[in-house]
């Protein structure tokens, strides 16, 4: 089987755009997959430690809830395996400062601003020692992230190229555009978790009176019919994506349906299906939540599971670069 690799940067919430659009595919690709919580990444801006420590380890329940079996996948917290620092820095050794400048979302980042830490410079090195350290065949990404896997290739064909052959060469894949789910209250942005439009954000774990108020609330237009069409008919055409991704049903069939029943019925259509939909992950989260110890122990699990995969990459990188083997 093809080993994907996956990084996720902990904010403790995760929205229904993520979920549907991004998620529930790792889901249906988890087995010999790797999913890791990106904590380090996170501290390349200010943060609070307390708030670090407990969006983690909350977000990593979150994708268990949301169906990542530690049983079929290696699901765990990046800094536990704490070896990626060292191949982290093997590669500060094969990159270039020219190259790191180049990446775009370091200079969007850095645009303005009198300072910034070297760790934001340095943070698609340590995407590179994420991806390298696990042997990762293909990492699924967005295309704002595939610039990070093309430099993540560039540096292992540069490190093969003058230590022998070590470290596997991955490629980036575009998954299939999931559910495109848009802010309730913006239909022409992204749902995110942005604090700028909470009522127009729903989070997987937002009680089911919230999330029926929040699509109650959305925007629509002064038409009456219920139809897909994105530049004329955003916010309807944004709820008939939610009502989709929640059923499974075809946009064209829900458009047949609803489209003359108006827009109020169609609201609460949406809303009845989006809490049944999310009722399963809020569900197996409180179980988690009343099971610390449990969570903890899948954690190890994970970390160790990838803590022996990692070995064996470090210990061929030590020896093709010269280092003294341990003891």
């Amino acid at each position: 089987m093809t080993r994907r690799f996956s990084g996720i940067k902990p904010s403790g919430e995760m929205h229904l755009g993520n979920y549907a659009g991004a998620v529930q595919r790792w889901v249906d690709l988890q087995d010999d997959s790797i999913y890791c919580v990106v904590d380090l990444h996170a501290m390349t801006v200010p943060y609070e430690p307390a708030a670090l420590q407990a969006d983690s380890r909350r977000l990593a329940m979150l994708l268990m809830a949301a169906g990542l079996d530690p049983q079929r996948c290696v699901l765990f917290v990046q800094s536990q395996v704490p070896v990626v620092a060292e191949l982290t820095w093997i590669l500060n050794c094969v990159a270039t400062v020219g190259e790191l400048r180049r990446m775009t979302q370091f200079k969007d980042k850095d645009s303005g601003q009198e300072s910034v830490s070297a760790g934001l410079l340095d943070y698609p090195v340590l995407m590179a020692a994420d991806i390298l350290l696990y042997g990762t065949e293909e990492v699924p990404v967005g295309e704002d992230q595939i610039q990070h896997v093309e430099l993540t290739r560039d540096l292992a064909i540069r490190f093969n190229h003058r230590f022998g052959d070590t470290l596997v060469v991955p490629k980036a894949t575009v998954p299939p555009v999931g559910a495109r789910i848009k802010d309730l209250q913006d239909p022409t942005a992204k749902m995110s978790k942005s604090v700028d439009s909470p009522q127009g954000t729903i989070l997987v774990l937002d009680e089911p009176a919230r999330i029926t108020k929040k699509i109650k609330a959305a925007v629509t237009d002064s038409d009456t019919t219920v139809r897909f069409d994105t530049e004329n008919k955003p916010g309807i055409s944004n709820l008939l994506s939610l009502l989709a991704a929640a059923t499974g049903r075809p946009i064209p069939d829900l458009e047949a349906e609803y489209a003359t029943g108006g827009y109020g019925t169609f609201k609460a259509a949406v809303a009845e299906a989006v809490v049944d939909y999310l009722a399963p992950l809020r569900e197996q989260f409180s179980l988690l939540e009343n099971e610390p110890g449990e969570v903890t122990r899948l954690l190890a699990e994970g970390a160790a599971k990838a803590d022996a995969i990692a070995q064996k990459t470090i210990t061929r990188v030590r020896a093709a670069t010269g280092l003294l083997a341990r003891s």
